[in-house]
């Protein structure tokens, strides 16, 4: 991947992994080859592990419900908080898990049909977990930006905003 800037090509693909090779070697002065060979690099070394799309979920489903738990876990000897991450991470509901700094140790968010929906599954299934000793549960009420994608501009005010 010598001849791709790798960040350059990253940065591309993290903003729309739906432009075609060609047009990925346009942006990045290269060939569409060198494109191809670059992420099939990439792919392999499990630098990508996958596409997804950026999903307006308030518009998809009006009625789902996501929300973040953070957790105060214990951790076990020489396997630290990796075990209990990994049995949180099997959970379908589970979208992702994250060790932390600070006050909590892991972050978890899962999306639901319901806020009772979501409180069952923190009450009856994470919170009873070996090891958590608490948790605490933020529902997310709206979004604004998600993996640099703005949502609602229609109604953003950018009077305010002063960039340096």
């Amino acid at each position: 991947m010598d001849a791709i800037n790798q960040k350059k090509l990253l940065d591309v693909l993290r903003q729309d992994a739906r432009l075609s090779n060609a047009e990925i070697a346009v942006m990045l002065g290269s060939d569409e080859s060198e494109v191809a060979k670059a992420i099939e690099e990439l792919e392999e070394n499990g630098i990508i592990m996958g596409y997804s799309a950026i999903i307006n979920e308030e518009k998809a489903d009006e009625n789902g419900v996501t929300a973040i738990i953070e957790l105060k876990i214990t951790p076990v000897k020489d396997c630290g908080f990796d075990d209990l991450a990994h049995t949180i991470m099997e959970y379908e509901e589970v979208d992702s898990v994250f060790l932390l700094s600070g006050a909590n140790d892991l972050s978890v968010t899962i999306s639901g049909t319901s806020l009772r929906n979501v409180a069952l599954f923190v009450s009856e299934r994470l919170a009873v977990l070996d090891g958590v000793l608490s948790t605490t549960t933020h529902f997310i009420l709206r979004r604004y930006k998600e993996k640099g994608h703005i949502f609602s501009e229609d109604s953003f005010d950018d009077r305010g905003l002063v960039s340096p």
